[in-house]
């Protein structure tokens, strides 16, 4: 078969949902894969992806940088609904959406995750639904919709020419709920356990996984891979990134579609904290680790005691414990103690000095920890500083989290995924 008509009847089988068609398919890839940018220049980082929104005739295809959300049910984006287009297709509304009757049962079950709590009448109705804003914690409402979005296969080291299609229940929000974001992005990706999140839509031939590599610098991209794997990074072409992880179960926990792991103990320099009876989320929406009062001050103090040779420093907001180092010369000049996560299982996560400690001047680095308070809701939140260039592998299928520590360990990073496009 010739290599175009080869790509239309794979791209056909994967629009028309037929579970034969897709079956017999032999697939040149693994996984889909996109670039995740980190933005700086927001009051606290947060990571983005881009994703291409496919819409109808006579429009062309829109472009939109979601922020990853590992805890939010479904997601939404910077868009207007229009019954028009969902009637004939030939709407010529730039950005609009198929709007959700309100008559339909993925209004209902949309609704019931984010308890909204008033309909519209009969007839032609819309779904209104409400989201939380992940930068500045408002609530707004938002109108149900169908989404198309597509992204790159990729065979886990290299990005292939065309696009796969992925519909999907999203919803709309008013350009106000967007003005706290970062420059260019207006929209929230879903990556939750929840039945309407991203990963739930995921076609039959994906493992229904996805595996999470954040930069720590905005000049380069990370990457996310959707599906089984592999997953290469550069120079390492032939390390498949799942050799290096270690698992530990994902957690549930009530009334939050968020990902949960056991944590029993935090170890630093041979002395030991337990928290098992705490419950530790992970957050790509929060920059730092959160800790609760009583874990944060024992933190800080085992932390004191094995930095006992290095000069502290003031503290600089919002961080408490801050340390000196010579201009010039980097954090492992400073033998910073490894923070050790044991969790459920056995297994540990090792927080190095670079996930650890910001630089926050040229000559002080301060413990990247934040004091949650007495009532804080976990005893742990993970942030996203500590999982840059570590990989997290989110398997959903089996229920557990894979985890790599530091990949600079290894002499790669988060942003050595080769972008290359192949053409088949």
């Amino acid at each position: 078969m010739v290599p175009h008509l080869q790509l239309i009847v794979l791209l056909l089988a994967f629009i028309s949902h037929e579970p034969e068609a897709i079956a017999r398919l032999v697939y040149p890839f693994t996984s889909q894969v996109a670039p995740v940018t980190k933005h700086a220049d927001a009051a606290t980082p947060l990571y983005s992806i881009q994703m291409k929104i496919a819409v109808w005739v006579y429009i062309p295809d829109i472009y939109k940088n979601f922020i990853i959300d590992i805890d939010a049910p479904f997601t939404w984006h910077d868009c207007i609904v229009d019954w028009n287009s969902w009637i004939d297709e030939s709407s010529n509304c730039l950005g609009c959406a198929h709007p959700v009757s309100c008559e339909e049962y993925q209004c209902t079950d949309v609704r019931t995750v984010t308890n909204t709590s008033t309909l519209p009448g009969s007839g032609e109705c819309t779904c209104p639904v409400n989201v939380l804003n992940p930068v500045n914690r408002t609530c707004g409402q938002a109108l149900l919709n169908y989404d198309r979005f597509t992204f790159r296969g990729s065979d886990g080291r290299n990005t292939f020419r065309y696009f796969y299609v992925t519909e999907s229940n999203a919803a709309c929000a008013p350009s106000s709920m967007f003005e706290s974001f970062p420059a260019h992005v207006s929209g929230v990706m879903a990556f939750s356990s929840s039945p309407y999140a991203f990963p739930a839509y995921l076609f039959k031939p994906f493992k229904k996984a996805f595996a999470l590599c954040l930069p720590s610098s905005s000049s380069a991209h990370g990457v996310m891979f959707f599906g089984s794997g592999p997953y290469y990074l550069l120079p390492n072409s032939d390390v498949d990134l799942r050799s290096l992880l270690s698992y530990t179960p994902l957690l549930n926990h009530t009334d939050s579609f968020g990902y949960f792991i056991g944590v029993k103990s935090i170890i630093i320099k041979g002395m030991s904290i337990d928290v098992s009876k705490s419950t530790t989320k992970l957050s790509t929406v929060e920059s730092y680790t959160i800790l609760r009062a009583d874990i944060y001050k024992k933190v800080v103090r085992m932390f004191s005691i094995a930095t006992l040779g290095i000069l502290p420093a003031r503290s600089v907001a919002p961080f408490a414990f801050c340390l000196k180092n010579r201009v010039g010369h980097s954090l492992t000049s400073l033998q910073i103690p490894d923070i050790i996560l044991k969790l459920q299982g056995g297994k540990k996560w090792i927080i190095s000095s670079s996930n650890s400690m910001q630089q926050v001047r040229k000559d002080v680095a301060c413990l990247a920890i934040i004091n949650g308070g007495a009532t804080s809701e976990h005893g742990m939140v993970i942030g996203t500083f500590q999982m840059e260039n570590n990989c997290l592998l989110f398997d959903l299928v089996n229920s557990s989290l894979g985890f790599s520590s530091s990949l600079l360990s290894n002499k790669t990073s988060c942003t050595n995924f080769n972008f290359t496009t192949l053409s088949l």
